[in-house]
């Protein structure tokens, strides 16, 4: 994809605000590399760099971690490569927000705290939890419209809920039903036998069933102290995110996916359902308009490419959306103050 590529942590990224931590990437990244796929791979068009995946001041966004997943759809060896991954993963690799999890009381309030916290993993999919009876349902919503990437996407999330929660209770969770909504593939029987339950496809929703009565029994490693301290870093860790609304994050991402032809307003709000009139008038009520919005992205691909990149500055024009690159010159003069050459690593 051209237009991916935004380097986190950055003041001068107007993008920061969808930035998160690389919690819970270290399985991806573990399973991809017993397969004989280096990190440098993965991480192609990201802007991110191998070493960033231990740093924990390092942040992700969630365009970077889509770009992620399509080069480990593109690079695996095994279909089922989210379920393997997802069933890798260990507490240490969620940080204080995993030690938080099994300091628990009960598991009930485990996934209550996951769910409060869940921001911090970057998710990719909305993600929610109910009770329907002596059912407890984990669900999630594509509202990313993440196509081809949403059965991998799918299955290392809740794969990985999956291992977390057997981690918390120190016992296999016990699953009722996995309900997902893609066709049925030819690898279906890996999800039978790792969640051990019937799995229904095609089904209209993302859910995970499981009996209820597991969320009333004790942690067996529960700390009141430490959760307590762990919960308290995990409030401070979320309060350092920004707040985004669903639909900048969503026109963001489109604009992101655009392949350097940017979708204008008409465009942007067939994709999203609503009349160019309602676009206006939600980003209006936010603080925003969309040319802001475009330019601000156009901008902040711009400049990744520009520093960590080759290409020419005609080249990169065209993939920001311009048609001349003269445009862009005075575009870019506009947005940041300085020429392209300004940001060219010597």
């Amino acid at each position: 994809m051209a237009a991916i590529g935004i380097l986190i942590g950055k003041e001068t990224d107007p993008l920061a605000s969808t930035a998160h931590s690389m919690l819970g990437l270290g399985a991806l990244f573990a399973e991809m590399a017993d397969q004989g796929i280096a990190a440098e791979a993965l991480l192609q068009g990201t802007g991110l760099q191998p070493g960033q995946l231990d740093d924990p001041q390092a942040r992700i966004s969630q365009e970077q971690k889509l770009t992620i997943f399509r080069n480990v759809q593109r690079l695996t060896a095994v279909p089922d490569v989210g379920l393997r991954a997802g069933a890798r993963q260990r507490l240490s690799d969620f940080g204080v927000y995993g030690y938080a999890l099994v300091s628990s009381r009960t598991f009930g309030d485990a996934v209550m705290l996951g769910i409060k916290h869940v921001r911090l993993a970057g998710p990719v999919l909305e993600k929610r939890f109910r009770i329907d009876g002596d059912t407890a349902v984990f669900e999630a919503h594509d509202v990313l419209d993440l196509g081809e990437v949403l059965p991998l996407a799918t299955e290392f999330w809740f794969a990985s809920m999956l291992k977390l929660g057997s981690c918390v209770l120190e016992a296999p969770m016990p699953s009722r039903r996995l309900l997902l909504p893609y066709p049925r593939p030819a690898y279906a029987a890996a999800y039978e036998r790792l969640f051990g339950c019937p799995v229904d496809f095609e089904a209209g929703v993302m859910e995970w069933h499981f009996d209820a009565a597991v969320l009333r029994v004790p942690c067996p490693n529960a700390n009141p102290i430490t959760a307590g301290l762990c919960a308290q870093f995990c409030e401070r860790l979320l309060d350092s995110l920004p707040e985004e609304s669903d639909l900048l994050r969503r026109i963001r991402t489109a604009c992101l996916n655009s392949r350097g032809e940017f979708p204008n307003a008409d465009e942007m709000a067939a994709r999203l359902g609503l009349s160019v009139r309602t676009l206006h008038r939600r980003l209006a009520e936010q603080g925003w308009n969309y040319q802001r919005i475009v330019d601000e992205v156009r901008r902040s691909l711009a400049i990744e490419f520009l520093e960590s990149t080759s290409l020419s500055v005609e080249e990169i024009a065209g993939r920001v959306g311009f048609s001349e690159a003269s445009n862009f010159r005075k575009a870019f003069r506009k947005w940041t103050g300085h020429a392209p050459a300004h940001f060219r690593t010597p």
